[in-house]
């Protein structure tokens, strides 16, 4: 049953021509030289130090590692980190079907 949902939401996504970060609620990063980073539709901060930042998203979890890092922005939908970024890494989530 939610394979049918699924599909039919893909469909009408598809006929809107609407951004796949858009209409599935994915994790948009952007990255802007080595100490700037943003994040639109995270679901939450797990940890923040000042020397690693981890963020849950829908798919999986974002690890940042560097220095000074700092939360410069934070709304409801995305979040703008500043610092010397040194690593970025992503845990995926599997999901059974």
């Amino acid at each position: 049953m939610k394979n049918k949902k699924n599909n039919k939401l893909n469909r009408i996504n598809q006929l809107l021509e609407l951004p796949r970060d858009i209409s599935e609620n994915e994790p948009k990063i952007t990255i802007i030289g080595f100490d700037q980073m943003l994040i639109e539709n995270y679901k939450g901060i797990l940890e923040y130090e000042e020397f690693y930042i981890k963020i849950s998203t829908n798919i999986g979890t974002i690890n940042i590692n560097g220095f000074n890092l700092s939360l410069d922005q934070v709304t409801e939908d995305d979040i703008s980190i500043k610092g010397i970024i040194e690593n970025i890494d992503i845990e995926r989530i599997e999901y059974e079907e």
